[in-house]
């Protein structure tokens, strides 16, 4: 896997500011550190992945896991809805979606 965590990272946090557009002030500490999480996730699964430590099924658990949780801690922030938050995570992971998934060779995005 050729990724590191900036070059996922960064995509990710500007397509979820351009979703969310003027709350994002509101729930940029929020999205900082549960993008860097979802992040650290993708990354740590991929290692496990690629050492045969996990299945596949398993791996999309996991990733699964880091993606409710970053939901339900962005839903914290006043103001903001499902729709905003499912919003902002799914272009978040629609903009690393092709370079996870390549890097990982199989679908996890």
């Amino acid at each position: 896997m050729n990724l590191n965590l900036q070059e996922i990272l960064n995509p990710m946090l500007s397509a979820a500011q351009k979703e969310l557009g003027n709350k994002w002030p509101d729930v940029k500490d929020y999205a900082d550190a549960e993008f860097k999480k979802l992040g650290e996730s993708l990354l740590s699964i991929a290692a496990m992945r690629a050492e045969n430590k996990i299945t596949e099924r398993q791996a999309e658990l996991l990733f699964d896991i880091q993606r409710n949780t970053a939901r339900t801690v962005m839903l914290t922030v006043e103001g903001l809805g499902i729709l905003a938050v499912e919003g902002a995570i799914n272009a978040a992971l629609g903009a690393v979606k092709g370079s996870v998934n390549t890097a990982l060779g199989w679908t996890l995005l």
